[in-house]
């Protein structure tokens, strides 16, 4: 894990791999649980008997977006800020899912820094995101995401 003091400390950083998570696997209890709330109830993710029948390798699928939201608690492994306030999700310039990930799949993120910019009492954030598939070289997932990051005390 990255240890810095402030947020501007990530400038630094910019152009540079930041690190890589541990793996994670992907239950079928986890993409039930997303499937319920986001609604998104597409066979190819909760029928796991049909899933055996119709699709290549015979395993459920989790939602491209299940991956995506992972990306949030697993940054958390790779970088921390000591002395900052708030940090806040900005949005996405682009996101590829690339690669299926099938139920019982280990994926882990690495994520390096695009962009840094000065903004009134906090920086604006913009990271490469690739998730991948533990055994496979090409990513299951590819962002652009753009956090901001308080100074302490905002």
């Amino acid at each position: 894990m990255l240890i810095l003091d402030t947020p501007y400390d990530l400038e630094a950083h910019v152009g540079k791999v930041l690190g890589r998570t541990d793996w994670v696997e992907i239950t079928q209890p986890m993409i039930d649980d997303f499937a319920r709330i986001s609604g998104d109830n597409n066979w190819i993710h909760v029928d796991v008997a049909r899933a055996a029948r119709e699709l290549p390798g015979g395993k459920t699928i989790a939602h491209g977006l299940l991956t995506l939201s992972l990306m949030s608690g697993m940054g958390g492994e790779i970088v921390q800020v000591r002395e900052r306030g708030r940090g806040v999700n900005y949005g996405s310039n682009k996101v590829r899912f690339t690669s299926p990930v099938q139920v019982g799949a280990r994926i882990r993120l690495e994520r390096s820094l695009v962009a840094f910019e000065r903004m009134d009492g906090c920086v604006r954030l913009t990271y490469g995101n690739h998730m991948y598939r533990e055994g496979q070289e090409r990513p299951v997932m590819v962002a652009e995401t753009l956090n901001l990051m308080y100074e302490k005390g905002k």
